[in-house]
Protein backbone atom coordinates (compact mmCIF):
# COMPACT_ATOMS: atom_id res chain seq x y z
CA UNK A 1 0.00 0.00 0.00
CA UNK A 2 2.84 2.61 1.28
CA UNK A 3 4.93 1.44 -2.54
CA UNK A 4 1.44 2.31 -4.49
CA UNK A 5 1.04 5.43 -2.67
CA UNK A 6 4.31 6.51 -3.52
CA UNK A 7 3.73 5.34 -7.29
CA UNK A 8 0.51 7.84 -7.32
CA UNK A 9 2.19 10.73 -5.75
CA UNK A 10 5.45 10.81 -7.97
CA UNK A 11 2.75 9.82 -10.88
CA UNK A 12 0.85 12.90 -9.81
CA UNK A 13 3.85 15.23 -9.50
CA UNK A 14 5.15 14.39 -13.08
CA UNK A 15 1.88 15.21 -14.37
CA UNK A 16 1.81 18.59 -12.47
CA UNK A 17 5.37 19.38 -13.57
CA UNK A 18 4.68 18.02 -17.55
CA UNK A 19 3.41 21.26 -18.73
CA UNK A 20 6.14 23.39 -17.08
CA UNK A 21 8.75 20.57 -18.85
CA UNK A 22 6.88 20.85 -22.02
CA UNK A 23 6.72 24.97 -22.39
CA UNK A 24 10.62 24.65 -21.58
CA UNK A 25 11.93 22.80 -24.23
CA UNK A 26 9.59 25.11 -26.78
CA UNK A 27 11.76 27.47 -28.72
CA UNK A 28 11.23 30.92 -27.45
CA UNK A 29 12.01 33.08 -30.69
CA UNK A 30 8.44 32.49 -32.39
CA UNK A 31 6.74 31.34 -29.15
CA UNK A 32 6.45 34.90 -28.05
CA UNK A 33 6.21 37.90 -30.05
CA UNK A 34 7.65 41.40 -28.95
CA UNK A 35 5.03 43.17 -29.40
CA UNK A 36 0.94 42.99 -30.67
CA UNK A 37 0.53 42.28 -33.99
CA UNK A 38 -0.20 45.69 -35.84
CA UNK A 39 -0.83 46.47 -39.26
CA UNK A 40 1.45 48.15 -41.35
CA UNK A 41 1.17 52.05 -42.09
CA UNK A 42 -0.35 52.21 -46.03
CA UNK A 43 2.95 53.84 -47.48
CA UNK A 44 5.03 51.35 -46.22
CA UNK A 45 6.16 48.49 -49.00
CA UNK A 46 4.79 44.96 -48.25
CA UNK A 47 7.73 42.55 -47.93
CA UNK A 48 6.13 40.36 -51.20
CA UNK A 49 5.98 43.42 -53.41
CA UNK A 50 9.67 44.44 -54.84
CA UNK A 51 10.59 47.41 -54.68
CA UNK A 52 9.64 50.71 -57.12
CA UNK A 53 10.26 54.35 -57.47
CA UNK A 54 7.80 56.04 -55.51
CA UNK A 55 4.64 57.86 -56.36
CA UNK A 56 2.77 60.63 -55.01
CA UNK A 57 -0.74 61.61 -55.90
CA UNK A 58 0.13 64.92 -57.10
CA UNK A 59 2.81 63.73 -59.18
CA UNK A 60 0.58 61.11 -60.86
CA UNK A 61 -2.03 64.33 -61.44
CA UNK A 62 0.73 65.75 -63.17
CA UNK A 63 1.54 63.39 -65.45
CA UNK A 64 -2.02 62.75 -66.22
CA UNK A 65 -3.15 66.33 -67.07
CA UNK A 66 -0.19 66.27 -69.05
CA UNK A 67 -0.68 62.61 -71.01
CA UNK A 68 -4.20 61.48 -70.48
CA UNK A 69 -5.53 61.39 -74.28
CA UNK A 70 -8.98 62.56 -73.00
CA UNK A 71 -8.03 65.43 -71.73
CA UNK A 72 -5.24 66.41 -74.64
CA UNK A 73 -8.71 65.77 -77.59
CA UNK A 74 -10.47 68.05 -75.77
CA UNK A 75 -8.01 70.45 -75.14
CA UNK A 76 -7.97 70.54 -79.40
CA UNK A 77 -11.14 71.23 -79.64
CA UNK A 78 -11.28 73.89 -77.02
CA UNK A 79 -8.28 75.81 -79.67
CA UNK A 80 -10.63 75.12 -82.36
CA UNK A 81 -13.21 77.07 -81.11
CA UNK A 82 -11.35 79.78 -79.86
CA UNK A 83 -10.11 79.62 -83.31
CA UNK A 84 -13.49 80.16 -84.58
CA UNK A 85 -13.95 83.37 -82.35
CA UNK A 86 -13.56 85.81 -84.82
CA UNK A 87 -15.58 89.17 -86.41
CA UNK A 88 -15.07 87.30 -89.40
CA UNK A 89 -16.05 84.38 -88.95
CA UNK A 90 -19.77 85.95 -87.54
CA UNK A 91 -20.15 88.07 -91.33
CA UNK A 92 -19.23 91.60 -89.51
CA UNK A 93 -16.64 91.94 -91.61
CA UNK A 94 -15.96 92.71 -95.65
CA UNK A 95 -15.07 89.82 -98.14
CA UNK A 96 -12.40 90.91 -100.65
CA UNK A 97 -11.52 88.33 -103.98
CA UNK A 98 -8.91 89.02 -106.66
CA UNK A 99 -9.09 87.07 -109.99
CA UNK A 100 -7.07 86.48 -112.72
CA UNK A 101 -7.84 84.69 -116.06
CA UNK A 102 -4.93 84.17 -119.39
CA UNK A 103 -6.41 82.94 -122.13
CA UNK A 104 -4.99 82.20 -125.69
CA UNK A 105 -7.09 81.38 -128.67
CA UNK A 106 -5.59 79.79 -132.45
CA UNK A 107 -8.48 80.80 -134.53
CA UNK A 108 -9.14 79.25 -138.03
CA UNK A 109 -11.67 81.98 -139.84
CA UNK A 110 -13.40 81.99 -143.30
CA UNK A 111 -15.42 85.31 -144.27
CA UNK A 112 -17.50 85.47 -147.36
CA UNK A 113 -18.74 88.98 -148.32
CA UNK A 114 -21.40 89.32 -150.68
CA UNK A 115 -20.01 88.41 -154.21
CA UNK A 116 -16.13 88.67 -153.13
CA UNK A 117 -14.06 85.66 -153.19
CA UNK A 118 -13.70 84.39 -149.49
CA UNK A 119 -11.00 85.40 -146.96
CA UNK A 120 -9.56 82.18 -145.39
CA UNK A 121 -7.34 82.84 -142.32
CA UNK A 122 -5.67 79.80 -140.68
CA UNK A 123 -3.73 79.95 -137.59
CA UNK A 124 -5.04 83.26 -136.20
CA UNK A 125 -3.66 84.05 -133.18
CA UNK A 126 -5.59 86.08 -130.07
CA UNK A 127 -5.13 86.24 -126.45
CA UNK A 128 -7.53 87.41 -123.15
CA UNK A 129 -6.58 89.02 -120.10
CA UNK A 130 -8.95 89.71 -116.93
CA UNK A 131 -7.93 90.63 -113.88
CA UNK A 132 -10.24 92.40 -111.07
CA UNK A 133 -10.64 92.45 -107.44
CA UNK A 134 -13.68 92.60 -106.40
CA UNK A 135 -15.41 93.27 -102.18
CA UNK A 136 -18.52 92.96 -100.36
CA UNK A 137 -19.70 94.37 -97.11
CA UNK A 138 -22.90 93.32 -95.49
CA UNK A 139 -24.17 96.48 -93.70
CA UNK A 140 -27.17 94.90 -92.20
CA UNK A 141 -28.75 91.46 -92.22
CA UNK A 142 -31.43 92.11 -89.23
CA UNK A 143 -28.85 92.10 -86.86
CA UNK A 144 -27.37 88.52 -87.69
CA UNK A 145 -23.77 89.18 -87.55
CA UNK A 146 -23.56 90.20 -84.12
CA UNK A 147 -25.93 87.71 -83.26
CA UNK A 148 -23.49 85.53 -84.71
CA UNK A 149 -20.58 86.33 -82.72
CA UNK A 150 -22.16 85.98 -79.30
CA UNK A 151 -23.41 82.49 -80.75
CA UNK A 152 -19.72 81.82 -81.30
CA UNK A 153 -18.42 83.27 -78.13
CA UNK A 154 -21.01 80.83 -76.33
CA UNK A 155 -19.79 77.68 -78.22
CA UNK A 156 -15.77 78.39 -76.89
CA UNK A 157 -17.16 79.47 -73.51
CA UNK A 158 -19.22 75.28 -73.65
CA UNK A 159 -16.06 74.04 -74.90
CA UNK A 160 -13.96 75.55 -71.91
CA UNK A 161 -16.60 73.97 -69.75
CA UNK A 162 -16.07 70.75 -71.27
CA UNK A 163 -12.76 70.77 -71.05
CA UNK A 164 -12.62 71.71 -67.54
CA UNK A 165 -15.28 68.55 -66.43
CA UNK A 166 -12.83 66.55 -68.71
CA UNK A 167 -10.11 67.29 -66.10
CA UNK A 168 -11.76 67.25 -63.39
CA UNK A 169 -13.74 63.99 -63.97
CA UNK A 170 -9.95 62.20 -65.37
CA UNK A 171 -8.13 63.71 -62.16
CA UNK A 172 -11.17 62.09 -60.20
CA UNK A 173 -10.48 58.82 -62.29
CA UNK A 174 -6.54 59.17 -61.19
CA UNK A 175 -7.51 59.93 -57.23
CA UNK A 176 -9.27 56.95 -57.15
CA UNK A 177 -7.03 54.72 -59.45
CA UNK A 178 -4.37 55.98 -56.81
CA UNK A 179 -6.25 55.26 -53.89
CA UNK A 180 -7.28 52.06 -55.01
CA UNK A 181 -3.21 51.05 -55.05
CA UNK A 182 -2.60 52.13 -51.66
CA UNK A 183 -5.94 49.64 -50.52
CA UNK A 184 -4.23 47.12 -52.25
CA UNK A 185 -1.09 47.46 -50.99
CA UNK A 186 -3.12 47.73 -47.17
CA UNK A 187 -4.56 44.22 -47.98
CA UNK A 188 -1.19 42.81 -48.58
CA UNK A 189 0.59 44.09 -45.54
CA UNK A 190 -2.42 42.69 -43.59
CA UNK A 191 -2.27 39.34 -44.95
CA UNK A 192 1.40 39.37 -44.53
CA UNK A 193 0.61 40.12 -40.54
CA UNK A 194 -1.65 37.38 -40.88
CA UNK A 195 1.08 34.97 -42.53
CA UNK A 196 3.19 36.08 -39.49
CA UNK A 197 0.84 34.91 -36.81
CA UNK A 198 0.07 31.63 -38.86
CA UNK A 199 3.97 30.79 -38.99
CA UNK A 200 4.09 31.33 -35.36
CA UNK A 201 1.18 29.22 -34.47
CA UNK A 202 2.59 26.30 -37.14
CA UNK A 203 6.39 26.80 -34.48
CA UNK A 204 4.08 26.68 -31.49
CA UNK A 205 2.28 23.40 -32.76
CA UNK A 206 5.05 21.61 -33.96
CA UNK A 207 7.24 22.38 -30.28
CA UNK A 208 4.04 20.97 -28.75
CA UNK A 209 4.41 17.96 -30.91
CA UNK A 210 7.79 17.53 -30.51
CA UNK A 211 7.29 17.45 -26.55
CA UNK A 212 3.84 14.62 -27.33
CA UNK A 213 1.86 17.37 -25.73
CA UNK A 214 -0.37 17.51 -29.12
CA UNK A 215 -0.69 15.37 -32.45
CA UNK A 216 0.61 16.16 -35.65
CA UNK A 217 -2.94 16.68 -36.96
CA UNK A 218 -3.12 19.96 -35.70
CA UNK A 219 0.32 20.86 -37.44
CA UNK A 220 -1.13 19.50 -40.38
CA UNK A 221 -4.40 21.80 -39.99
CA UNK A 222 -2.36 24.49 -39.00
CA UNK A 223 -0.22 23.88 -41.98
CA UNK A 224 -3.38 23.94 -44.32
CA UNK A 225 -4.50 27.43 -42.57
CA UNK A 226 -1.52 28.76 -43.73
CA UNK A 227 -0.80 27.74 -47.04
CA UNK A 228 -4.52 28.91 -47.61
CA UNK A 229 -3.40 32.29 -46.24
CA UNK A 230 -0.34 32.21 -48.71
CA UNK A 231 -3.36 31.48 -51.88
CA UNK A 232 -5.07 34.67 -50.33
CA UNK A 233 -1.66 36.65 -50.87
CA UNK A 234 -1.21 35.63 -54.48
CA UNK A 235 -4.59 36.15 -55.18
CA UNK A 236 -3.98 39.96 -53.68
CA UNK A 237 -0.58 40.94 -55.57
CA UNK A 238 -2.75 39.89 -58.83
CA UNK A 239 -5.36 42.41 -57.93
CA UNK A 240 -2.75 44.84 -56.56
CA UNK A 241 -1.15 44.05 -60.23
CA UNK A 242 -4.70 44.85 -62.08
CA UNK A 243 -4.54 48.17 -60.00
CA UNK A 244 -1.57 49.37 -61.10
CA UNK A 245 -2.06 48.98 -64.74
CA UNK A 246 -5.45 50.83 -64.67
CA UNK A 247 -3.64 53.71 -62.81
CA UNK A 248 -0.63 53.76 -65.40
CA UNK A 249 -3.76 53.47 -68.31
CA UNK A 250 -5.03 57.01 -66.65
CA UNK A 251 -1.64 58.80 -66.78
CA UNK A 252 -1.00 57.66 -70.39
CA UNK A 253 1.87 55.81 -69.93
CA UNK A 254 2.96 51.96 -70.09
CA UNK A 255 1.23 49.95 -67.96
CA UNK A 256 4.61 48.00 -67.16
CA UNK A 257 5.64 51.04 -65.08
CA UNK A 258 6.25 50.17 -61.46
CA UNK A 259 6.11 52.22 -58.95
CA UNK A 260 4.87 52.01 -54.70
CA UNK A 261 2.68 55.07 -53.30
CA UNK A 262 3.78 57.26 -51.20
CA UNK A 263 0.86 59.07 -50.03
CA UNK A 264 -2.21 57.58 -47.46
CA UNK A 265 -5.58 57.33 -48.09
CA UNK A 266 -6.62 60.31 -45.47
CA UNK A 267 -10.45 60.94 -45.42
CA UNK A 268 -11.56 64.67 -45.04
CA UNK A 269 -14.51 65.19 -42.18
CA UNK A 270 -15.31 68.73 -43.08
CA UNK A 271 -17.90 68.71 -45.93
CA UNK A 272 -21.31 69.70 -45.59
CA UNK A 273 -24.23 69.72 -47.88
CA UNK A 274 -24.93 73.33 -48.16
CA UNK A 275 -21.63 74.21 -48.99
CA UNK A 276 -21.53 70.89 -51.68
CA UNK A 277 -24.97 72.07 -53.01
CA UNK A 278 -23.82 75.82 -53.33
CA UNK A 279 -20.78 75.09 -54.96
CA UNK A 280 -22.64 72.88 -57.39
CA UNK A 281 -24.82 75.39 -58.54
CA UNK A 282 -22.59 77.77 -59.05
CA UNK A 283 -19.44 75.72 -60.57
CA UNK A 284 -20.12 72.21 -61.62
CA UNK A 285 -19.04 72.85 -65.36
CA UNK A 286 -20.89 70.08 -66.62
CA UNK A 287 -24.01 72.26 -65.62
CA UNK A 288 -22.52 75.55 -66.29
CA UNK A 289 -22.04 73.42 -69.98
CA UNK A 290 -25.66 73.10 -70.04
CA UNK A 291 -26.51 76.47 -69.58
CA UNK A 292 -24.01 77.87 -71.89
CA UNK A 293 -25.81 75.36 -74.50
CA UNK A 294 -29.51 76.99 -73.80
CA UNK A 295 -27.69 80.26 -74.53
CA UNK A 296 -26.77 78.80 -78.09
CA UNK A 297 -30.38 77.40 -78.70
CA UNK A 298 -31.87 81.03 -78.50
CA UNK A 299 -28.48 82.20 -80.61
CA UNK A 300 -29.94 79.81 -83.10
CA UNK A 301 -33.51 80.89 -82.99
CA UNK A 302 -32.72 84.57 -83.22
CA UNK A 303 -30.53 84.00 -86.23
CA UNK A 304 -33.46 82.50 -87.79
CA UNK A 305 -35.91 85.04 -87.01
CA UNK A 306 -32.80 87.67 -88.42
CA UNK A 307 -33.34 86.49 -91.74
CA UNK A 308 -36.52 87.43 -92.32
CA UNK A 309 -35.17 91.34 -92.52
CA UNK A 310 -34.19 92.65 -95.85
CA UNK A 311 -30.35 92.42 -96.18
CA UNK A 312 -28.27 95.28 -97.29
CA UNK A 313 -24.33 95.17 -98.36
CA UNK A 314 -21.82 97.19 -100.37
CA UNK A 315 -19.89 96.17 -103.20
CA UNK A 316 -16.44 97.32 -105.41
CA UNK A 317 -13.99 96.52 -107.28
CA UNK A 318 -11.62 97.12 -110.11
CA UNK A 319 -10.99 95.63 -113.33
CA UNK A 320 -8.82 95.39 -116.12
CA UNK A 321 -9.82 93.99 -119.35
CA UNK A 322 -7.41 93.43 -122.31
CA UNK A 323 -8.15 91.79 -125.41
CA UNK A 324 -5.86 91.06 -128.14
CA UNK A 325 -6.36 89.86 -131.84
CA UNK A 326 -3.55 88.95 -134.73
CA UNK A 327 -5.69 87.93 -137.11
CA UNK A 328 -8.43 90.89 -136.92
CA UNK A 329 -10.49 91.72 -140.46
CA UNK A 330 -11.51 95.08 -141.37
CA UNK A 331 -14.04 95.51 -143.84
CA UNK A 332 -13.23 98.41 -146.17
CA UNK A 333 -14.67 99.44 -149.84
CA UNK A 334 -11.75 97.59 -151.50
CA UNK A 335 -12.58 94.31 -149.40
CA UNK A 336 -11.34 92.87 -146.26
CA UNK A 337 -8.23 93.99 -144.73
CA UNK A 338 -5.97 91.65 -142.15
CA UNK A 339 -4.75 93.70 -139.33
CA UNK A 340 -4.44 93.60 -135.37
CA UNK A 341 -6.96 94.79 -133.10
CA UNK A 342 -6.34 95.71 -129.38
CA UNK A 343 -9.52 96.49 -126.85
CA UNK A 344 -8.63 97.47 -122.72
CA UNK A 345 -10.71 98.33 -120.43
CA UNK A 346 -10.45 99.44 -116.84
CA UNK A 347 -11.45 101.34 -113.95
CA UNK A 348 -13.15 100.33 -110.76
CA UNK A 349 -17.04 99.43 -109.97
CA UNK A 350 -19.15 99.93 -107.09
CA UNK A 351 -22.84 99.64 -105.78
CA UNK A 352 -25.57 98.65 -103.09
CA UNK A 353 -26.59 95.59 -103.06
CA UNK A 354 -29.97 94.77 -101.41
CA UNK A 355 -32.09 91.95 -101.22
CA UNK A 356 -35.80 91.45 -99.43
CA UNK A 357 -37.13 87.81 -98.45
CA UNK A 358 -40.41 87.63 -99.93
CA UNK A 359 -41.54 83.85 -100.26
CA UNK A 360 -39.63 80.66 -99.54
CA UNK A 361 -42.41 78.21 -99.08
CA UNK A 362 -42.36 78.85 -95.70
CA UNK A 363 -39.10 77.53 -94.88
CA UNK A 364 -38.40 80.51 -92.44
CA UNK A 365 -41.25 79.77 -90.43
CA UNK A 366 -40.52 75.99 -90.63
CA UNK A 367 -37.17 76.26 -89.40
CA UNK A 368 -38.22 79.00 -86.09
CA UNK A 369 -40.26 76.69 -85.20
CA UNK A 370 -37.79 73.63 -84.60
CA UNK A 371 -35.72 76.34 -83.44
CA UNK A 372 -37.86 76.80 -80.70
CA UNK A 373 -38.23 73.42 -79.78
CA UNK A 374 -34.83 72.99 -79.65
CA UNK A 375 -34.82 75.75 -77.12
CA UNK A 376 -36.99 74.10 -74.91
CA UNK A 377 -35.49 70.74 -75.35
CA UNK A 378 -32.06 72.65 -73.86
CA UNK A 379 -33.81 74.00 -71.39
CA UNK A 380 -35.48 70.93 -70.17
CA UNK A 381 -31.75 69.14 -70.75
CA UNK A 382 -30.38 71.96 -68.10
CA UNK A 383 -32.99 70.76 -65.77
CA UNK A 384 -32.38 67.42 -66.06
CA UNK A 385 -28.58 67.92 -65.57
CA UNK A 386 -29.30 69.73 -62.70
CA UNK A 387 -31.48 67.10 -60.74
CA UNK A 388 -29.15 64.33 -61.83
CA UNK A 389 -26.10 66.28 -60.13
CA UNK A 390 -28.00 67.11 -57.23
CA UNK A 391 -29.55 63.50 -56.60
CA UNK A 392 -25.49 62.31 -57.50
CA UNK A 393 -24.52 64.46 -54.26
CA UNK A 394 -27.47 63.83 -52.20
CA UNK A 395 -26.34 59.99 -52.76
CA UNK A 396 -22.62 60.69 -52.22
CA UNK A 397 -22.79 62.85 -49.32
CA UNK A 398 -25.00 60.05 -47.70
CA UNK A 399 -22.44 57.23 -48.27
CA UNK A 400 -19.97 59.99 -47.20
CA UNK A 401 -21.88 60.31 -43.73
CA UNK A 402 -22.51 56.47 -43.50
CA UNK A 403 -18.94 55.85 -44.15
CA UNK A 404 -17.44 58.61 -41.52
CA UNK A 405 -19.48 56.54 -39.29
CA UNK A 406 -18.29 53.10 -40.15
CA UNK A 407 -14.76 54.36 -40.64
CA UNK A 408 -15.18 55.84 -36.95
CA UNK A 409 -16.39 52.15 -35.74
CA UNK A 410 -13.84 50.41 -38.06
CA UNK A 411 -10.80 52.10 -36.43
CA UNK A 412 -12.26 50.94 -33.29
CA UNK A 413 -12.43 47.32 -33.72
CA UNK A 414 -9.18 46.90 -35.73
CA UNK A 415 -8.04 47.43 -32.24
CA UNK A 416 -9.78 45.00 -30.27
CA UNK A 417 -8.74 42.54 -33.01
CA UNK A 418 -5.41 43.25 -32.38
CA UNK A 419 -5.69 42.76 -28.87
CA UNK A 420 -7.88 39.61 -29.25
CA UNK A 421 -5.39 37.96 -31.64
CA UNK A 422 -2.21 38.87 -29.25
CA UNK A 423 -4.47 37.73 -26.17
CA UNK A 424 -5.32 34.64 -28.34
CA UNK A 425 -1.54 33.57 -29.56
CA UNK A 426 -0.46 34.02 -25.76
CA UNK A 427 -2.92 31.87 -24.60
CA UNK A 428 -2.42 29.45 -27.12
CA UNK A 429 1.56 29.20 -26.32
CA UNK A 430 0.44 28.58 -23.22
CA UNK A 431 -1.68 25.59 -23.90
CA UNK A 432 -4.92 27.14 -22.68
CA UNK A 433 -6.38 27.65 -26.47
CA UNK A 434 -7.72 25.39 -28.85
CA UNK A 435 -6.58 25.48 -32.63
CA UNK A 436 -9.34 26.38 -34.30
CA UNK A 437 -10.26 29.29 -31.43
CA UNK A 438 -6.77 31.26 -32.75
CA UNK A 439 -7.49 30.37 -36.16
CA UNK A 440 -10.90 32.55 -35.61
CA UNK A 441 -9.40 35.26 -33.87
CA UNK A 442 -6.45 35.26 -37.06
CA UNK A 443 -9.17 35.60 -39.18
CA UNK A 444 -11.53 38.02 -37.31
CA UNK A 445 -8.63 40.49 -37.64
CA UNK A 446 -7.81 40.24 -40.98
CA UNK A 447 -11.53 40.76 -41.93
CA UNK A 448 -11.49 43.71 -39.46
CA UNK A 449 -7.90 44.91 -41.56
CA UNK A 450 -9.81 44.57 -45.05
CA UNK A 451 -12.90 45.79 -43.79
CA UNK A 452 -11.07 49.10 -42.08
CA UNK A 453 -9.22 49.45 -45.56
CA UNK A 454 -12.26 49.23 -47.82
CA UNK A 455 -14.20 51.82 -45.60
CA UNK A 456 -11.76 54.35 -45.67
CA UNK A 457 -11.30 53.83 -49.46
CA UNK A 458 -15.15 54.40 -50.00
CA UNK A 459 -15.21 57.07 -47.87
CA UNK A 460 -12.47 58.55 -50.04
CA UNK A 461 -14.41 57.58 -53.12
CA UNK A 462 -17.51 60.04 -51.55
CA UNK A 463 -15.32 62.97 -50.51
CA UNK A 464 -13.69 62.97 -53.74
CA UNK A 465 -17.06 62.70 -55.89
CA UNK A 466 -18.76 65.70 -53.87
CA UNK A 467 -15.61 67.75 -54.91
CA UNK A 468 -15.82 67.07 -58.17
CA UNK A 469 -19.32 67.53 -58.33
CA UNK A 470 -18.54 71.35 -56.60
CA UNK A 471 -15.58 71.75 -58.86
CA UNK A 472 -13.50 72.12 -56.04
CA UNK A 473 -11.05 68.55 -56.81
CA UNK A 474 -8.72 70.03 -58.42
CA UNK A 475 -7.63 72.84 -55.95
CA UNK A 476 -8.00 70.48 -53.74
CA UNK A 477 -5.55 68.33 -55.21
Amino acid sequence: MQFQFYRFRCLGAALLLFPFAALAQQPTQPARPAQEPRSKPQTEKPETVAAAAPLTLAEAIRIGLENNYDIRVSRQDERIAENNVTRGNAGQLPVANGNFTRTFNVNNTRQVREQSAPVVINGGKANALNANVSGTWTIFDGLGMFIAYDRLKALDQSQRQLTRATIEETVTNITDAYYAVVREFGKIGSIEEALKIGQARIDLTQARVDVGASAKVEVLTARVDYNADRSILIQQQELLQRAKVNLNTLLGRAPRIDFSPADSIVVSRDLTRETVNQALLQSNPRLQQAKLNTQVATYDRRLVRASRFPQLGLTGGYGVNRNINNAFLINTANGSVLGSNTNRVFGPNYGVVASVPIFDGFNRSRLEQNARIAEEQSQLLLNQTQLQLEAEAEQAFAQYQNRLQLLELEETNILLARENVAIALERYRLGLLTPIVLREAQRTQLDAEVRLLDIRYQAKQAEIVLRRLSSGLVQAQ
